[in-house]
């Protein structure tokens, strides 16, 4: 099977943790472990997040020049090689030698006149408790919103349109390589009036959304969707909560899912899987395994009607 798996940036960096090279190392080594055990017979495409990094890197930035910082489509570039590296080394440690792996700079065209510039909702960077949130929104003139119990600066989070390097993709998984791409949910960039130039753009792209994107131009048996409860579930956080085993796309778009955390992701499952009639699946890393053999997570497909809990 050809997988394209949407590895979250918070599993590489985790909620609270301090945002050192020495815990994302040991992140991407344990997400690793679990991606190796599908390799086996099968294509893999990683993509990852990069809220965390790509926030880490605006406030190093910013330490070295408040009035000149690092756009975001530069840093989001730098965050592509930065946990690329780390993905092919520590797999790379775990798979057969002679498999080939790549980490691939991908180019995402946005829309400049996509909503989401006026309405930035997409967290970076590490949590802040409320009063320190509204100090530094108010000296860098930052965008705050919640973020559980605490706070995370939000920016702009357009929709992905094209993904440029699709060609050099796919090129690379006829010689059966391991990619990494569209990292951080893709470099965002958009064309001038005349349609010729292209340029970056202040914004970071959800990965799930791009995923999806990049899993249906690739053609991919299965988007596999990783986050860090083991599916989606009704009524989350409450006694009565279940966890939700197969849907169709329709049933599970209607549920209304929240836009900061399991939106993106529920809304990227159900585009590739009514676009292509292929399941995706939301469910943790550590049952990735299961999860390839439909027997774990939320398997979104328009196979069967309705909606099942386990």
């Amino acid at each position: 099977m050809r997988i394209v798996i949407a590895l979250g940036g918070n599993a590489l960096l985790r909620r609270g943790e301090p945002l050192t090279a020495e815990n994302q190392r040991e992140n991407v080594r344990i997400a690793c472990q679990q991606i190796a055990r599908v390799h086996p017979g099968n294509q893999l495409v990683i993509a990852h997040g990069n809220g965390p990094q790509v926030g880490l890197l605006a406030l190093q930035g910013a330490a070295y020049d408040a009035s000149h910082p690092y756009p975001l489509d530069v840093l989001g570039a730098q965050t592509e090689g930065m946990i690329g590296y780390m993905i092919e080394q520590e797999l790379g440690n775990l798979l057969p030698a002679e498999v080939p792996l790549a980490t691939l700079l991908t180019q995402v065209e946005v829309d400049a006149k996509d909503p989401a510039f006026q309405h930035p909702s997409k967290p970076i960077g590490p949590v802040y408790a409320k009063e320190e949130a509204e100090r530094l929104a108010a000296e860098k003139g930052w965008r705050i919103a919640p973020d559980g119990d605490k706070y995370r600066r939000v920016v702009a989070s357009p929709r992905p349109r094209r993904i440029f390097e699709i060609r050099p993709v796919k090129w690379l998984l006829e010689k059966d390589t391991v990619v990494i791409c569209a990292g951080g949910g893709g470099i965002p960039t958009l064309y001038d009036a005349s349609g010729r130039r292209l340029s970056g753009v202040e914004a970071v792209i959800d990965k799930d959304l791009c995923a999806s994107l990049l899993a249906r131009e690739l053609d991919a048996d299965l988007l596999v969707i990783a986050t860090d409860v083991d599916a989606a579930y009704l009524d989350w956080g409450r006694p009565n909560q279940r966890a939700i085993a197969a849907a169709h796309p329709e049933e599970l778009e209607g549920l209304g899912f929240a836009a900061g955390s399991m939106g993106p992701k529920v809304q990227a499952a159900c585009e590739f899987a009514r676009a292509t009639g292929r399941p995706a699946v939301i469910g943790s890393l550590a049952d990735i395994e299961a999860i390839v053999a439909g027997q774990a997570g939320t398997r979104v497909s328009t196979a069967h009607a309705g909606l099942y809990c386990r």
